[in-house]
């Protein structure tokens, strides 16, 4: 008689999956993570005679939260199951795996298609079974309202704490350093907090306000460039003034201020006008002779610009180089516009009476007009010298930008380049106006 043989067991080989929201004692010697392994590995080795085995790879999640599936351990478990390398996933608590239904929803259909049971040691089910899956979806649904109360204390914390002034982490605002978890003045960056505020009372421009922050190699507290975007958040934000900001709402901040109310108020009156009408203002307050007209050395084009101090108002014009990449970019960086000025005005003066430029001037007259004599054309070149200053500057603006092509601007001087079409017709209308008051 044959001894009947014993069946044989299908091995099942077992992952087990371990996780741990914060990062809080990771490293420690022995920690969450190796208590939950500890447990898994247990049962299933009591479960050795059912034919389950661990595999080698360990899939282990320290300081993720389980409402993501982005978890590096997670994903390697479900590559592995995709490739058949596992046929159990082992947990210690269902809420390891994940705390959003519809997050466990996506890996139970992973599980299914590839022939693959869950088990919770704690929580004994099957989800190869209707009621399994019915238990599953009732503990995972408590497990997602749990993660949404806790969400929901947070945010209740963050907002009692900012209505108490308290910051909240985060980057610190520009002029401002972060020491146990609270804001102190940064006195050296406060101080070019307080000279923007205080610029931007005097010409009204972000734009300005951010070349002349070049010029001064001002950066951010990460080495950015200032532009305009910048400058603008900047004085709109009201921690500068003591307060602190939650969904639209301002409290009493538990930080100093940088900037005084009687400032905030000035310019937060200026910036309910339209920049584009600010801009008309600063535009007419510091006239630029030569706007488009002047470059430098590596060809860059100069802008104008201004500062005010006690009062007075200073012109300059500055290189895009220094703007763009910092004052070593450019030899000359910026000039004053009143001495620049004056020695192209100086320039065209001595042009206006130079015998062969009234000579062609009078050649060129003349094709218009038979009647033009060259004595005529001497006596209108001459009399635009003497009422050059009575101009307005607008005029002065004109005739500049109808006789000049360029003025290029050298450590060793500068060079001015005339349209003759445009003295031209600058020597026409002169010549009518002699005639009309003839």
């Amino acid at each position: 008689m044959n001894a009947q043989s014993k069946p044989v067991v299908r091995k099942l080989r077992c992952a087990v999956y371990t996780r741990k929201s914060s990062e809080e004692g990771l490293e420690q010697e022995f920690n969450s993570l190796h208590a939950q392994r500890e447990a898994c590995e247990a049962f299933v080795a009591s479960q050795r005679s059912e034919g389950w085995v661990l595999v080698r790879d360990q899939y282990d999640d320290g300081g993720i939260s389980g409402g993501t599936l982005e978890r590096p351990g997670l994903k390697r478990l479900m590559a592995d199951i995709e490739d058949g390398l596992v046929d159990v996933v082992v947990v210690y608590k269902i809420d390891r795996l994940s705390r959003s239904l519809a997050d466990f929803a996506k890996l139970v259909e992973v599980f299914d298609r590839n022939g693959v049971t869950f088990v919770s040691v704690t929580q004994s089910f099957n989800t190869t079974t209707s009621m399994g899956r019915l238990t599953l979806n009732v503990l995972l649904s408590f497990a997602q309202f749990e993660r949404e109360v806790t969400a929901e204390r947070i945010r209740d914390k963050v907002a009692a704490s900012r209505k108490k002034g308290m910051w909240m982490g985060g980057v610190p605002p520009y002029g401002y350093r972060v020491e146990n978890r609270k804001l102190l003045v940064d006195e050296d960056a406060a101080a070019h907090v307080r000279w923007v505020f205080a610029r931007f009372i005097e010409i009204g421009s972000g734009t300005l306000l951010a070349r002349e922050l070049a010029e001064r190699d001002v950066t951010t507290s990460r080495g950015h460039r200032i532009d305009k975007k910048f400058v603008y958040r900047m004085l709109n934000n009201r921690v500068y003034i003591g307060e602190a900001v939650h969904k639209g709402t301002s409290y009493p901040g538990e930080h100093a201020a940088i900037i005084d109310r009687d400032v905030w108020d000035k310019v937060h009156l200026m910036l309910t006008v339209s920049p584009r009408a600010r801009g008309a203002s600063t535009t007419a307050q510091t006239p630029a002779l030569l706007k488009g007209l002047i470059f430098g050395p590596d060809g860059a084009a100069f802008s104008p610009t201004h500062t005010r101090k006690h009062g007075r108002l200073y012109r300059y014009y500055v290189s895009q180089s220094i703007l763009k990449f910092g004052k070593r970019a450019c030899p000359i960086g910026r000039v004053s516009a009143g001495e620049i000025e004056a020695a192209v005005i100086d320039q065209l003066r001595l042009v206006f009476r130079q015998p062969e430029i009234i000579a062609g001037t009078w050649k060129a007259a003349s094709a218009l007009s038979a009647d033009i004599s060259e004595a005529d054309a001497r006596t209108a070149l001459k009399q635009l010298d003497p009422m050059w200053d009575e101009l307005f500057p607008a005029e002065q603006a004109r005739i500049v930008a109808l006789l000049l092509e360029r003025v290029d601007i050298g450590v060793d001087g500068l060079n001015v380049r005339l349209r003759l079409d445009g003295l031209t017709g600058l020597a026409s209308e002169l010549l009518t106006k002699v005639g009309e008051a003839a």
